[in-house]
This record gives structure tokens, sequence and C-alpha cells, in this order.
């Protein structure tokens, strides 16, 4: 298999061209310098260019790319280049895709649970509505900018993505360090639902889904048991063997942080991988002891 990938640097991107790469697929990344080989194409995403020809004869592209999120406060420049990065650039790749004389005929596309916005202690799957707030409203124009490649006939899912957990990268591993230090805390109430999910299943989902051109539209790749972050900060402390004393009030949470702290750290979002289950994939560590304990010490 031939698969393109956006965002192959990141957490998840660089994941996935490992998984692929070590199973004898070939991967080309895209890249925003000057490509050095043949495993690279040049794009870019706001400018509204993608060199497809090394993309020729690919079966599959996965679009991981988007500005991070923060830890940030989100200025009115911060969020223009969240919704850029992935509308523009989504748009960008869709079009330039459908406009190849042999597309690709899979596309995978980032998306996240915050199209659900604050679900409260109620559980929601694909079948929800859209809820509120500025990531909802993005996630759901980034998910829209797809409809070039579906119109061309490329067969699209949407990767719904909850908290990815990875002890060298992410939010848990930017607080490993705290938490081993006995400086860990739950962040507000701790009552707000947390949807993860381990890196190693989340690129397994995205490789049962590249195998699968059946599935379409949204899926929820987040664990089938999302956590409050009350119980999220004791299952880290306790994987690490520390005490977590030391919670961070909302209040300052948002002095500090603004609409990421109520959009990202402070939102409750108890989601389900409803449509994921049913297709039959198996999560190796549906629950989160297990997944921190296999994240940090490999068993």
């Amino acid at each position: 298999m031939k698969v393109a990938i956006t965002g192959s640097n990141g957490l998840l991107g660089s994941a996935l061209a490992r998984s692929l790469t070590d199973d004898g697929h070939r991967v080309v990344h895209l890249v925003r310098r000057p490509a050095r080989g043949d495993d690279e194409a040049r794009w870019d995403p706001e400018g509204g260019t993608v060199d497809t020809g090394p993309l020729a004869g690919a079966d599959a592209v996965v679009h991981l790319a988007g500005a991070p999120l923060g830890p940030a406060r989100w200025t009115t420049a911060r969020r223009r280049a969240i919704r850029q990065s992935r509308v523009a650039g989504t748009r960008t790749l869709a079009e330039a895709l459908a406009a190849m004389d042999a597309p690709p005929g899979r596309l995978l596309s980032g998306s996240a649970v915050g199209y659900y916005g604050d679900t409260g202690d109620h559980a929601v799957d694909e079948t929800a509505a859209k809820g509120e707030g500025f990531l909802a409203d993005v996630c759901r124009d980034w998910e829209r900018a797809t409809e070039a490649a579906e119109k061309a006939g490329i067969s699209t899912a949407h990767l719904r993505t909850g908290l990815v957990l990875d002890a060298d990268g992410g939010l848990l591993g930017t607080v490993l360090p705290l938490f081993r230090l006995g400086l860990g805390g739950r962040l507000g109430s701790g009552r707000q639902y947390m949807s993860w999910i381990g890196r190693h299943d989340h690129v397994a989902a995205m490789r049962f889904l590249l195998e699968r051109p059946d599935l379409t539209g949204p899926f929820d790749l987040c664990a089938p048991e999302p956590v409050t972050n009350a119980a999220y900060t004791r299952a880290v402390a306790a994987a690490v063997g520390r005490p977590a004393p030391l919670p961070v009030p909302a209040f300052a949470m948002r002095a500090a942080l603004g609409g990421f702290a109520d959009e990202a750290a402070l939102v409750s979002q108890r989601v389900l991988p409803a449509r994921l289950e049913e297709a039959g994939f198996a999560f190796e560590h549906p629950t989160l002891g297990p997944a921190l304990t296999s994240l940090l010490y490999g068993r």
C-alpha cells in the first residue's frame, strides 16, 4: 500500500508513518518545504497548492495537519491559525486530490471530539448533533472541507479524535515530569469527562479504517471508557507512584488561558466510539489504568 500523510512529523503522523513503514508499506510525507526525495511531496495548505506528482499511485491519504490548540491563550491570531490550518488546509488537499487523473481511493481526514462541545455527564456518539463553541464550529467546517474529495468519489472518513495519550508527547508527556515530582493535580472541579485514547490504539484504528473503504463519515477515535479529570489525575498519579495533591483552580486557568481553558481543559466531553466498535475494531487498552501502564512501562 502507498499512503500519503500530512502532519507526518506530529505525534500521530509520525507514529502512523513508522507503523506503515515497519510493515512494508510505502509512505509519502507531505511537507511545506521543498521535497528532498521521492518519499516527499510539497504542499502549501493556506496557499492552495499541492504537488500531486509524488502522490500518483497512492492508495490512500491520511490528513492530520493542523496548528496546535495549546496550552496557550486563544488570541484572535491563534484562533485564526487554528481554523485556517484545518479548514483551508483540508480544502486545499481535497481539491488537489479531486483534480488528479487517478485520485487515491481513500481519505482519512482529521477532526476532533470538540465537534460535540460540552456534553456534561451525557454520553454521546457519532449520532449526536454538533455542540456549541469555537471548536465545535471549527470541527464542522473542517469536516465539510473534504467535500471536493467526496464528490470525486474518494471514500472519506473523519477522525474525531479524543485526547491522545503518549508518554513522549501530547498532554500526558507534558505533565508527566510534574506528576513524577508529586506536583500533579486535577483541573478545576475534576468532574469534567475526558475522552482519551492511547497512541497505539489510535494508530491501530487508523490502520483499521485504511483497510475499510466501505466505512465513511465520522468515527470517534477515543477509548470506550471516558473518565473524569479527577479519575484521570488519580490514575496518572498511581501509575508513577506519587501523590497528586495540587488542584489547579478553574479561575486561574481561565485567567491564564482564556478560551482554551473553557473549550479544551475544563470542557466535559463523554464521547463513545460506537461506529468503530460496531465495525469490529477491538481496543488493545479500553481502560485507562492498563493503558497508562503500557505507555509508561511497556507492559
